[in-house]
């Protein structure tokens, strides 16, 4: 094939590669617009390293996705079919299509804290479905009009590109600009280097916001929900920053609640030796299987008298009464001052009981556990909860936790859903199924889906095992549904960004 300067051929193809450039240069201002979404979609970094790096990073990062993405399609198209028209409605054809799916991209990662992939399908489908049905005229009339100025700015662009290449031609402004973006390109990964070896959070916690980026560790996802020790983690490094527990925050007003129902009472049980001692004596009842509780029985405990994860766990919180409870006068606790707790005299729709004598106890209307040895090595133990027939939990597959248990008593026993869902982190066992759940104790990340049970450590290191075996499963992170149950895990937290 004759490709000589002469040839119509080389001719037309080398102007459509001179056009493709400036119609990708146009592009990469219009996907750097678009993935400022990014940047807010997080909290921002804490430091002025991790502010110039994000920057650099945003700046080098999506012009190169916008470059190999000109060169793995419009450029190719050129070399085959060189006839100018068509190709510039082509370009602009599929870069709309491309920027459309970053604007989608960017809506799920924005509201669900991932990028698009397959292992997530089902919750993104969910997304997109509750937000179509929610307001179909208004967003279907948004996504409509989005596509059409995308497509229009596109045309537009192109054709402005190749009416005025001559001109653009002799424009330097190009060359500045490569030089810049291929300098923020090596910076942003020298830097990154640095920190990757030096444990720098602050810069790679930032590691999988871009789309296309480098893929979410455990540490990586700790660091940026601030769920990771980072002291612990450092050991013998000088770096002073800690992860951090949640702050009870209720971003709604407490709902009235008149209890609906008899009195219940919760026996908690010193030992196995003593539950099995009353259960002898009260054949009255039936077993809520695999409840998944801490071995650590303050944060146990915390889940049942509270209703939320042992992440919310502090002082503070102990020692006023639970927000469920504090306008409603739901709750009575007692004798559990040597686990930290403060007692509520008196009779109410829920009592708590520490038991650690046989003694008079009540058969009516009660639920019955054990808590675990407090030499307990394992994080986690699958127990077996009792519960008397005239209480309806038993319906529920799969594993629960010890606030399902109170959050199911308060929205279904008593009949206040809405004062459960306000005010506590958990699911009502005789409806929900769900078969997910999340929890913290002792700065371990629980999460449970189905039987596979996954355990984050606060130096980033984590174990997945089956829930009703016990053995190790050898298995990816489900990156995905981590960052799900972390957002779920931070409901009642106030990060300070909206979110």
């Amino acid at each position: 094939m004759n490709l000589t300067p002469d040839n119509p051929f080389s001719s037309k193809a080398s102007q459509l590669l001179s056009w493709g450039h400036w119609f990708t240069f146009a592009n990469i201002g219009l996907v750097l617009l678009i993935s400022t979404s990014y940047l807010f979609a997080d909290s921002p970094p804490n430091t002025a390293l991790g502010w110039f790096y994000m920057l650099i990073t945003w700046v080098s990062h999506t012009s190169f996705i916008t470059f190999c993405a000109f060169v793995l399609t419009i450029f190719p198209l050129s070399l085959v079919f060189p006839y100018p028209r068509h190709i510039r409605g082509m370009a602009a054809a599929i870069a709309t299509l491309g920027i459309s799916m970053l604007c989608l991209d960017a809506f799920v990662y924005f509201n669900l804290g991932y990028h698009i992939n397959i292992q997530s399908l089902p919750e993104i489908v969910s997304l997109l479905w509750s937000t179509l049905t929610g307001t179909p005229a208004i967003t279907t009339v948004l996504a409509g009009s989005l596509i059409i100025i995308i497509l229009g700015l596109e045309l537009i662009a192109s054709n402005h590109a190749w009416r005025h290449l001559e001109r653009l031609k002799n424009l330097k402004l190009v060359k500045y600009a490569t030089s810049v973006l291929v300098s923020c390109f090596a910076l942003s990964h020298s830097i990154h280097i640095w920190a990757d070896a030096n444990n720098y959070f602050d810069i790679t916690k930032q590691d999988n916001v871009l789309p296309l980026s480098y893929p979410t560790t455990a540490k990586t996802l700790l660091a940026r929900h601030e769920l990771l020790d980072i002291e612990k983690y450092q050991q013998a490094r000088n770096l002073q920053l800690q992860g951090s527990k949640g702050s009870y925050s209720l971003t709604t007003s407490i709902p009235s609640c008149e209890a609906d129902g008899n009195k219940i009472d919760i026996l908690v049980f010193k030992d196995k030796n003593l539950l099995n001692n009353y259960l002898e004596t009260n054949n009255d009842v039936k077993v809520l299987k695999y409840v998944i509780q801490p071995t650590h029985n303050q944060d146990a405990l915390f889940n049942l008298i509270y209703g939320i994860p042992a992440y919310y766990n502090s002082k503070t919180l102990r020692e006023v009464i639970p927000a469920w409870s504090k306008n409603n006068n739901l709750l009575g606790v007692n004798n559990f001052e040597k686990f930290g707790f403060k007692s509520i005299i008196g009779e109410h729709p829920i009592n708590i009981h520490f038991i650690d004598k046989i003694s008079s106890l009540p058969t009516d209307n009660t639920i019955a556990f054990s808590l675990p040895p407090s030499d307990s090595k394992e994080l986690i133990v699958s127990t077996n909860v009792y519960m008397s027939n005239s209480i309806s939990l038993a319906n529920s597959d799969g594993f629960k936790q010890l606030n399902d248990i109170t959050y199911s008593l308060v929205a279904n026993q008593l009949s206040c859903p809405q004062l459960a869902e306000s005010t506590m982190l958990g699911r009502d066992l005789s409806q929900s199924r769900q078969l997910e759940g999340v929890n913290y104790s002792q700065g371990v990340l629980i999460t449970f889906k189905k039987d596979r049970i996954t355990l984050v450590n606060p130096d980033g290191s984590y174990k997945q095992m089956s829930g009703a075996e016990g053995f190790t499963l050898e298995q990816n992170l489900d990156i995905p549904f981590l960052i799900q149950s972390i957002k779920e895990l931070q409901k009642f937290t106030d990060t300070g960004n909206g979110r």
